[in-house]
């Protein structure tokens, strides 16, 4: 559950400060008492499976888009990451206390708590990556089939309000010699009863859709920027879709000789494995691009398109 964070080629996951502060919060409900570092292991871990960013060092162009939210963000990687960070930080409380640069103020640490922390960290990432609209691969490498909680947009104002109001002021009275640990503990219920009630709006209004120009065959409601109690409708199927009752451009995917595409280009393979909803649009130089009715946003369709060259679709004759 991010954002805005954007990345050089794409909008990343649920930004990194709410899953920060997500994992800070629990530390702030009372479980940071439970072994030196603990506070390291909860943050660290709430952002461990996005060691996948590592892909843009490698891969090209919108590759990324069928990697990331993968291996990293499933089952195996829920145990083992914890293991490692675990691992990591246990290691450097020993380091510390060799050389004698051992904080005198930290609790002992048990590795035990470090990895269940760790655990509890990590196993946030994938439940707020789900919220949004871009999709997690949540059983990687068991199954490679998305899924999509279309509940927030990646950056949820109100979330960096509350986490972030709540993580000070739960500090602040910690240092003040007061109960630290109600502050933190009202901040994540009312941002769970925040979520259920924005996953209720959803439910809403995919159920309650009213049929659009292109057909009712895909329907999902995306939540926007800024106006979580909204939602845009993106509404059709093979190619064809409208967001808000609005037909996109478009041409039939049964059109287009799109299995030749990907067995030529990695950069459509991905696109494809990723995309939910992609469609494709004629250009001016003969050229065709494809796109994500999810992404079609002038501000970001940049980032999720690829170019398919010309001669791949079928164009129906005019009158």
């Amino acid at each position: 559950m991010h954002e805005v964070s954007v990345e050089p080629s794409g909008r990343r996951t649920l930004d990194n400060l709410t899953h920060s502060l997500v994992g800070a919060l629990i530390g702030q409900a009372g479980l940071k008492r439970k072994t030196g570092l603990a506070m390291p292991a909860l943050i660290i871990g709430a952002n461990l499976p996005d060691v996948d960013a590592a892909c843009f060092l490698w891969l090209d162009g919108v590759e990324h888009l069928g990697f990331r939210r993968g291996i990293t963000h499933g089952p195996p990687a829920w145990a083992l990451l914890p293991l490692v960070l675990a691992a990591i930080l246990w290691g450097y409380d020993r380091w510390q206390s060799k050389r004698g640069k051992r904080p005198e103020g930290r609790l002992p640490v048990s590795f035990k708590w470090l990895y269940l922390l760790s655990l509890a960290g990590c196993l946030t990432h994938p439940a707020l990556d789900w919220l949004n609209v871009y999709g997690i691969r949540l059983l990687e490498p068991f199954s490679s089939r998305w899924f999509y909680g279309d509940t927030l947009f990646i950056i949820d104002l109100f979330l960096w309000l509350l986490f972030g109001f709540a993580t000070w002021f739960s500090l602040r009275r910690e240092k003040r010699g007061k109960d630290w640990r109600r502050p933190a503990r009202i901040a994540l219920s009312v941002g769970l009863a925040y979520i259920g009630l924005n996953g209720a709006i959803t439910y809403s209004a995919e159920n309650g859709a009213s049929e659009g120009p292109t057909g009712n065959a895909t329907v999902i409601a995306s939540p926007p920027p800024l106006r979580s109690w909204d939602r845009e409708m993106i509404t059709g199927g093979n190619g064809l879709y409208a967001v808000d009752g609005e037909a996109l451009p478009g041409i039939p995917l049964d059109r287009c000789d799109l299995a030749a595409a990907r067995a030529r280009d990695p950069q459509v393979e991905a696109f494809l494995f990723w995309s939910r909803t992609p469609f494709v649009v004629p250009e001016e130089d003969g050229s065709y691009t494809l796109h994500d009715a999810r992404f079609y946003d002038p501000r970001s369709r940049g980032r999720f398109s690829v170019t398919l060259g010309s001669g791949v679709c079928e164009e129906p004759v005019p009158g």
